[in-house]
This record gives structure tokens, sequence and C-alpha cells, in this order.
């Protein structure tokens, strides 16, 4: 089962930043899809609890009433009529910081992938928007959309960091949530601007396929085993252990039938170096996490067990 990590991944969210700026990350090397439209990354070395600290520091007519209430009610918003996909929980020890779990959509590269965000309403939220960062990233080396950076960067409009529609006070967490689920695409090459037709044939093809594969090693099996030393709330952690039986199908056939790409150099479209494709080492590591999650009496749940037809 996916534990929730003692080993604090390092994060700032800067809230005191210029819209148009990238917020503060951690220093994680980034790596262009195209190198004029890479936002620089900056570093810190903030943990999560200097995170808390942070927002208890800032001058608290912040913390008034109505801005808390403000991030309740888009909590119970969310409670009570939760988007398909989306998990959330506010963090124990500052209701303003939210923990997010986003599941890729079916019929896109990243169906059934588990996406892990932070989310941070600043002082002045909802004047101003939340900040948002990625936290699926293999400790900061897959990028795996145009508009999320490996260093968790999240480009959309309503966030002021992508040209477009700005934020509005009327917005909700739910409502960036949405965003950011509505950028894994089915195609999503598509997403990078001057990439709506394909500079290559094939090209929307070879990124998928390295989406695919890059979703099941490090959002799906990544994630479960917290490969990355997260800190991810327990029931985040029980919603993808049970997403994870309930996908296991799909997972087990999507290796099955890419498994002749073993061995063979992911052709990233965008020039990144993205190293082979290794169908086989998932396929056990999906079988051995099923073997770990399954409900103890097989009876009951053999439908999807890794030995059935």
């Amino acid at each position: 089962m996916a534990k929730s990590n003692q080993g604090e991944t390092s994060i700032t969210l800067d809230s005191s930043s210029d819209d148009s700026s990238p917020p503060s990350w951690d220093p994680m090397p980034t790596s262009p899809i195209t190198p004029a439209n890479t936002p620089q990354c900056l570093t810190t070395s903030s943990p999560i609890d200097g995170l808390r600290a942070q927002a208890q520091q800032a001058n608290d007519p912040t913390r008034s009433l109505h801005f808390v209430q403000r991030v309740k009610r888009d909590m119970l918003a969310i409670y009570h009529d939760p988007p398909p996909g989306i998990f959330v929980i506010q963090d124990e020890q500052d209701l303003t910081l939210i923990h997010a779990l986003i599941t890729g959509s079916f019929e896109t590269p990243y169906e059934g992938g588990f996406f892990y965000f932070i989310v941070r309403c600043p002082p002045d939220y909802p004047i101003k928007p939340p900040k948002v960062k990625l936290m699926t990233t293999a400790g900061g080396t897959v990028r795996f959309n145009p508009n999320l950076y490996k260093c968790g960067k999240v480009c959309i409009s309503i966030l002021g960091t992508w040209p477009g529609p700005a934020w509005s006070p009327a917005l909700t967490i739910s409502s960036v949530l949405i965003s950011i689920q509505s950028l894994l695409t089915e195609k999503p090459y598509h997403n990078e601007p001057g990439f709506e037709r394909e500079r290559y044939p094939g090209d929307s093809k070879r990124y998928n396929e390295i989406i695919q594969h890059e979703t099941i090693r490090v959002a799906v099996c990544g994630m479960i085993d917290n490969d990355y030393g997260l800190t991810i709330p327990q029931p985040l952690v029980e919603a993808m252990n049970q997403s994870f039986l309930q996908f296991y199908e799909y997972y087990e056939s999507t290796v099955k039938a890419k498994m002749h790409l073993t061995g063979n150099t992911m052709q990233d479209p965008f020039g990144e170096q993205r190293g082979v494709f290794n169908y086989k080492n998932l396929l056990t590591r999906l079988e051995t996490i099923y073997n770990r999650l399954k409900p103890k009496d097989s009876s009951s749940s053999s439908s999807c067990s890794p030995e059935s037809d």
C-alpha cells in the first residue's frame, strides 16, 4: 500500500510574487519542450512545514474570518458535488493548504494515472488566484504535458501562468482543478502553442506513447509505491489504492499490448531525452502492487487477478 512518507518534499508557493511570474519552486532541473517558452523555475529549500509557517506569519488580517470561510465554502462545494476523478483534502495544520489528487481521464494517455497537486490559497484569495504545484514529476525528472513542467509549474491562464482569460474572484478551487484536469487530453501534443498541426507525421502518436508509459511508470506505480517520498494524506493514499484495483485490468491490458516497445528508445517530438520503454518491468510492478493491495479473500475479487484471462 502507498504510504504517507514522512520525508517531506520541499515546497514554496510564494503568494507575494507578481501574477505574471512563476511561483517559487524546488531546485529541480527543468527541460523545455520549446526553449523559448520555458520559464525559469526559482529555487528554495523550504519544506511543507515552512509553507505552513509562512501562512501563519503572513500579516494576519490575511487569516480573516471571511478569508477562511471562503476557502471552507469552496471545499464544501467540492465535497457536496465532487467533480469526477478529483479528490481533495485540507491540510490538518493549515486549512488554506489543499492536497488534491486528479486521475487521468478515460481514452487519454493519462488514463488511470494519479496526479498529486498542492494548492495554496494566498492571503488575498479570492481576489488573487491560488498557487498550485504538481508533485507527480518523478522527483522533477518527468514532464507530462506542455502545460505541466518538471519543476511542478502548472500553466493555465486563470492562475496567471499562461495567456488567456484571467482569474476572477467568482472562480473557485474546483474551477482550478477542473481546468487542470482538462489539460490531460486525448492528444496533449497539441497543447503546445504552434503545434496545432504536427511538425512531422506521427509526432502526436509518439508523444502519446511516451506519456502513456510514463503515466503507468510514474503516476501509477511510482505514486502507489511512493517512490519519491511525497507526504500524501492518508485519505488520498486510500483513494489511490482503491482506484488502482478498479483500473487494474486496464493497466494490465495496456502494458501487454505495448510489450513490443520494450527496449525501444522513446522518440520525444519536442526533443527531450526520455530513455527507453520498459513495459516488461511495468507488468512485474503492476502485478506486485496488485497482489499486495487485492482483498485477502481472493474468491471475492478474482475478476481482476493478474492470472485471469
